[in-house]
């Protein structure tokens, strides 16, 4: 059997993982020269309930970009306002990596390939198309096209072209594949009625910065800055994407973290308001390059599922990432790629798709995302292991816990152990 895979960011290539060890052969396309899309400026892992989700893709088999992350962490057990025991990967050294493991798995990777349609048979999709007018045949289908661009939404919605790492104008936009079958995206809302939200942090080049606080990055991983009192913006908090960090200390204060690059905890900050700040005189953006005015906007193309991860009104069509619910971060794209890949082989065999059970963290966010989904005021919340609502859900749920042993053994009552691993075909 042969699984499609579109789009090649965290959770993509976790749906090629889980699906070439299930038995596919398997295919990313990615439209971009790089894989993991915004996973190269993210770079936070592990951080409050993702410790949890992380060990609890272990115990199920299937903690291999987990792990490879872990290898290329410049700080482990770091803490910052919110936040404990959180990992700082490098983003400089995390693309090549992932690329070299999934290559070392003979999973096909088409960069710089753009799908632009598809052949849809009112029930099923035969296959895709190319810009460039290659078509590729599939059994079934994973979208993981994210929810950032076309430029025009970030136009529409945000302030402008932010000239992030998508980079929509040199590789062309992204198009929604469920919505090409004539099935309706839903889309996230921000507090003042207006759709999508920016994207939550900007990197600086850290070689414009201080010494001293250049030192302090590389020893500790994190610097905490005051914000002078006149420069203070608490509404700006509201447009966050990522509002695990949409907390009053992420407006009093400049907080840099070492991914790298200095990632800069916040959606934009005026570079000449940023430059009166001590340390920070000589300041640079390299991502986005509009990280004095805006920065992209996201959350406007989730495809509506079951908890599955099966798109509904598509047979053979799964998505995961961003394409599966309002979530935040690299960790939620993993598990939910991981689940999207593994159930395509099973329907490709005619087998029971696997929903995992609101008992585990991973389980319960995929269900409980999907049902805020169908309510307005659900649409406004963003749900990530990390912080906001659903940490807090976590935490009342007792889902949240960093002893791996109890993890491990919760996983292994459900008879889910090493369940990814399996092979079935």
């Amino acid at each position: 059997m042969k699984v499609v895979i579109i789009g090649g960011g965290w959770s993509g290539c976790a749906a090629a993982v889980s699906s070439k060890k299930a038995g596919a052969d398997v295919i990313i396309i990615e439209k971009t020269d790089l894989l993991l899309g915004l996973g190269n400026v993210g770079g936070i892992m592990r951080n409050n309930g993702r410790f949890t989700a992380s060990e609890e893709l272990m115990a199920l088999g299937s903690g291999e970009l987990i792990e490879i992350t872990d290898r290329v962490a410049v700080h482990s057990n770091i803490d910052f306002p919110g936040h404990k025991h959180a990992t700082l990967y490098n983003v400089n050294m995390i693309e090549g990596k992932v690329y070299k493991y999934l290559k070392s798995l003979n999973i096909n990777i088409m960069m710089e390939s753009r799908v632009n349609n598809i052949n849809f048979d009112g029930q099923k999709i035969k296959g895709v198309y190319l810009s460039d007018g290659t078509y590729i045949e599939g059994d079934v289908f994973i979208e993981t096209t994210g929810t950032t661009g076309p430029m025009g939404n970030c136009l529409r919605y945000g302030n402008g072209c932010s000239m992030c790492v998508l980079r929509c104008p040199s590789f062309g936009p992204r198009i929604s594949i469920s919505e090409r079958c004539g099935v309706s995206d839903i889309q996230g809302e921000r507090g003042d009625d207006i759709l999508g939200a920016f994207s939550g942090s900007c990197k600086l080049a850290k070689e414009s910065l201080s010494n001293e606080i250049k030192d302090e990055l590389d020893s500790k991983g994190v610097v905490i800055l005051k914000v002078p009192k006149e420069d203070i913006n608490y509404e700006k908090l509201n447009t966050k994407v990522c509002q695990q960090y949409a907390l009053k200390e992420f407006a009093e204060n400049i907080i840099l973290l070492d991914t790298g690059h200095a990632k800069l905890m916040t959606t934009y900050y005026p570079l000449h308001k940023l430059r009166k700040i001590k340390g920070l005189e000589n300041a640079k953006y390299v991502d986005p390059y509009a990280g004095s005015k805006g920065n992209s906007i996201r959350y406007l193309s989730v495809a509506p599922r079951t908890n599955d991860l099966k798109v509904i009104g598509v047979d053979n069509l799964f998505c995961a990432g961003e394409k599966s619910g309002l979530f935040v971060g690299h960790t939620e794209a993993i598990c939910t790629g991981t689940l999207a890949g593994y159930n395509s082989v099973r329907l490709a065999l005619g087998m029971p798709l696997l929903i995992l059970p609101s008992s585990i963290a991973i389980g319960d966010i995929i269900t409980y995302a999907n049902e805020r989904a169908r309510t307005r005021e659900g649409r406004k919340d963003r749900y990530t292991f990390a912080g906001s609502v659903y940490f807090k859900r976590m935490q009342e749920l007792n889902l949240y816990t960093t002893d791996k042993d109890e993890i491990k053994a919760k996983i292994k009552k459900f008879n889910l152990d090493n369940i990814f691993n399996q092979k079935l075909c």
